[in-house]
């Protein structure tokens, strides 16, 4: 018989996210276990046992929460809503007991928060309440009777998680809808040029939308103040003030049973990602993170992949939350997509970048092999994703996967540095790339800056609005050939061998010394 792992405070506050709770005073032991989740009951003189999490029902003003840290005994840590005052008495407090203060976000339900807690503690995802069913679309049909309507359930990415019954009584928008699992392109373009979701994520009440043959009455689907999703009703009129009621009280169990389904889905997630993350570090516990995750051993190759940014500022401020699924979706379809070709391979993300590791048959061409999967998988998923791929050299055995790591990494910032976007390299073959870069975090660090012929350059072009530095780049770049670097620069051939000519008399750089050539040149590709 196995013991579950024990649950800590640290491991509470990464599960319910900053949006919902925060730490308000960080005087105790964030590491420390938690035993129980209890309710204060100012008439119950019954001491909260060690390890107790403590909520703070209705307690607020610095007074009172100091006297409740003084009462909570040996808790690790007292919960009460925002807004939290915190004075010199609290911290006091608080220090003096070891227990730690967090923050709740004011919306957020005491009893939504509780069960959550004591879900976790349980070792799984949170029982159902009795009035709450059991899964999201036995929760989208009693939506529906209660509202009378058809419902939708939709994450985020209007994808629909569930819906209910009735669906033949609805529109043809919403029919497609269902059957391709998503809210279609041409209706997501239409409610964000008309600002529909804006207003859903600003109202804390069901909203009548009516365009064209689309009637709908909406709400958001919130945890404090994070957007899980949205709840769809396809309604001919606005709903009377009862159902509204019914609508939003509904918002908040869909909210619950949302958050348990993504609890339930990130366990596996955050272990395999651990495990990863031992097995990429090396050391003592990578060889037993390795078996666990079914990494035979032998020759490996590192991935490091990670979506491409946006080339330009977005007109709109992309949504975090929406940019956190994406990735997460890009890691579990490259894990998905390893598993079935190359079995005993590891995939998960670790930050903002998935790392995958690959075990190797037949080391010889291990990289090119890596290369050609990496590939693959891109040419598969461009349509989807946007990403690029960074190969690390070989690993003889799990000792060299850190350094293989780091060479994947070096990879895929070569691909970041040039803005490139679906592209996969091999780190030998941007090796040198990779150098340069880290020659520009060196002279960075230590406050290098541009000296020699170079510098006279810079200088001048400061002084003067004019662009020498760059004549002499073209020149170099197209290796002294006067037509081909006047065309890059967009001027008549004489005017730049007029502007070279300046160049070399105002930097005393001698074009026929290659050394000269190269100090320029890599004075260029430094100090970018």
């Amino acid at each position: 018989m196995t013991s579950r792992p024990a649950i800590n405070v640290r491991r509470i506050l990464e599960d319910l996210g900053s949006s919902v709770l925060d730490v308000a005073v960080p005087s105790g032991d964030l590491d420390a276990e938690v035993t129980g989740v209890f309710i204060h009951d100012p008439a119950d003189g019954q001491p909260i046992p060690p390890g107790g999490l403590l909520l703070g029902v209705g307690v607020t003003g610095p007074r009172r929460i100091s006297d409740l840290l003084e009462a909570a005994g040996r808790s690790v840590a007292l919960v009460v809503k925002h807004p939290v005052t915190v004075d010199d008495e609290v911290r006091a407090t608080a220090a003096r007991t070891g227990t730690t203060l967090l923050g709740l976000d004011r919306s957020a339900s005491w009893t939504q928060v509780a069960a959550l807690m004591r879900a976790m503690l349980a070792g799984g995802a949170p029982a159902a309440a009795d009035d709450v069913p059991d899964d999201l679309f036995a929760l989208a049909n009693a939506v529906c009777a209660l509202v009378d309507a058809p419902i939708t359930i939709e994450d985020r990415s209007s994808r629909v998680v569930a819906y209910s019954e009735r669906q033949d009584k609805a529109d043809p928008s919403r029919v497609e809808t269902i059957l391709g699992r998503q809210t279609p392109e041409r209706l997501r373009r239409l409610m964000d040029e008309l600002g529909t979701y804006r207003a859903i994520y600003r109202s804390l009440e069901p909203l009548y939308l009516h365009h064209e043959d689309i009637f709908r009455t909406a709400i958001a689907v919130r945890s404090g103040d994070e957007i899980l999703g949205t709840i769809w009703a396809v309604t001919r009129e606005e709903l009377s003030p009862a159902r509204k009621r019914a609508l939003t009280d509904s918002s908040k169990m869909v909210a619950m049973q949302m958050l348990r389904a993504r609890a339930g889905a990130d366990t596996p997630r955050r272990l395999r990602a651990g495990l990863l993350s031992a097995v990429l570090a090396g050391g003592q516990d990578a060889a037993a993170a390795a078996e666990r995750l079914g990494v035979s051993g032998g020759h490996l190759c590192v991935l490091a992949a990670h979506l491409a940014e946006p080339g330009e500022p977005p007109a709109v401020e992309e949504d975090p939350v929406k940019r956190e699924s994406e990735r997460q979706r890009f890691s579990d379809t490259l894990a998905l997509h390893l598993s079935a070709i190359h079995p005993g391979s590891a995939a998960a993300l670790i930050g903002r970048v998935t790392y995958a590791v690959l075990p190797v048959r037949a080391p010889g061409d291990a990289e090119q092999r890596a290369v050609r999967v990496a590939e693959s998988f891109l040419d598969r998923v461009g349509h989807r994703f946007t990403a690029n791929i960074g190969v690390g050299t070989q690993a003889a055995d799990l000792s060299e996967v850190p350094t293989a790591r780091a060479d994947a990494d070096r990879a895929l910032r070569v691909l970041r540095s040039r803005r490139a976007s679906g592209t996969v390299a091999a780190y030998r073959a941007v090796q040198f790339e990779s150098l340069l870069l880290r020659l520009a975090d060196l002279a960075a660090a230590e406050r290098q800056e541009p000296g020699g012929p170079y510098q006279l350059l810079l200088a001048h072009d400061a002084g003067h609005g004019s662009d020498l530095a760059g004549t002499l780049r073209a020149y170099l770049e197209a290796f002294g050939d006067v037509i081909a670097a006047a065309a890059a620069m967009k001027v008549h051939s004489n005017t730049f061998r007029y502007r070279l000519r300046r160049a070399v008399e105002i930097s005393g750089i001698d074009l026929n010394d290659h050394r000269a050539r190269l100090d320029a040149m890599l004075q260029m590709e430094i100090f970018r």
